[in-house]
C-alpha cells in the first residue's frame, strides 16, 4: 500500500493516459481528482468509478469560470451529492478571469453547499488571502476547509491556522523561489497538513517545467520534512491521516 495521498490531482485535465499515471504512482495510496466545472467533474466521477477504492472526485466550478455558476449550478449540485468534497472553488484575484463579484457569489454558493451536505470545501486562493479569510471568519471554517496549493507566508499561515483549516501544499514548497511558502509551512500545525501535486501543473523540483503527475507527490512531502526537521515517513503518516479524516477515505 502506498504511503501518500495526492489530495489534488487533475487527471482528467492532463491529456495523458490516467491509468498509466496511476500505475506508476506506486507510492500513492489514494488520489483526489477535483472538478473545475460540470464536464470535468463528470469525467472525474467516471475515473473514480473506474478506480473505485483508490480514486475519489470532487465537484465544483473554478473561480476563473465563476460567471457560469448560474448555468452550471443544477448539474454541479447533482454531482456534489456523490462527490467526496465541494470545489475547486475560491477566489483568484491574480488573473481576474471572472469579475470579483461573480467569484465571490460562486464561492459563497459552494460554501453553502459544503455546509448543507456536510462535505469538505476545496478552496483556490490567489492574491485573495484577505478576502477569503474575512469570508471564512464570518461564514464558518474548520478542518473541512481545505486551502489547496497553499502559498501563504508566516503571517497568513498563522491567521488561517486560527480558523482551524487544513493546508494542502504542492510543488511551490520545493521551488528555489519558494522561501515564503516554506516559511509559511514552518508555522502551520503539521497534523493539519496534506500534500498534492495539482497535476498536470506545478511539477516539483527536480521536475519543474515538466508535466506533473501523482508519482511526484512524495517530493512535496520530502520538502515539508526538511522544513520541519522530521523524517519523510512521519510526513507521509501525518498527511495521509489528515487526508483520510478530511475526505473520509
Amino acid at each position: 500500500m502506498g504511503r501518500w495521498v495526492d489530495t489534488h490531482c487533475h487527471l482528467q485535465l492532463d491529456g495523458r493516459d490516467p491509468d498509466l499515471l496511476l500505475e506508476r504512482a506506486t507510492d500513492v495510496r489514494d488520489v483526489i481528482v477535483p472538478g473545475v466545472d460540470a464536464a470535468s467533474s463528470r469525467t472525474a466521477r467516471a475515473l473514480s468509478r473506474r478506480h473505485a477504492g483508490r480514486v475519489a472526485f470532487t465537484a465544483g466550478l473554478h473561480p476563473h469560470d465563476a460567471t457560469r455558476w448560474s448555468v452550471e449550478r443544477e448539474d454541479l449540485v447533482v454531482l456534489m451529492h456523490e462527490a467526496v468534497a465541494i470545489g475547486e472553488t475560491g477566489l483568484d484575484f491574480y488573473r481576474n478571469l471572472a469579475p470579483r463579484e461573480a467569484q465571490l457569489e460562486s464561492f459563497a454558493a459552494h460554501h453553502r453547499m459544503a455546509v448543507e451536505l456536510g462535505k469538505p470545501l476545496v478552496v483556490h486562493c490567489r492574491d485573495a488571502f484577505r478576502q477569503i479569510h474575512e469570508f471564512l471568519e464570518r461564514e464558518g471554517a474548520g478542518a473541512w476547509v481545505v486551502m489547496h496549493c497553499w502559498t501563504g507566508g508566516p503571517r497568513w499561515s498563522k491567521r488561517f491556522s486560527e480558523l482551524g483549516v487544513t493546508f494542502s501544499f504542492a510543488g511551490p514548497v520545493t521551488f528555489e523561489t519558494g522561501d515564503t511558502v516554506r516559511r509559511g509551512a514552518a508555522v502551520v500545525p503539521p497534523d493539519r497538513v496534506m500534500v498534492e501535486t495539482d497535476t498536470p501543473y506545478l511539477a516539483p523540483v527536480p521536475h519543474r517545467g515538466e508535466l506533473n503527475e501523482p508519482a511526484y507527490v512524495s517530493l512535496v512531502g520530502e520538502a515539508l520534512a526538511r522544513v520541519w526537521g522530521v523524517d519523510g515517513h512521519d510526513v507521509a503518516r501525518l498527511t495521509t491521516d489528515r487526508a483520510a479524516m478530511v475526505f473520509g477515505l
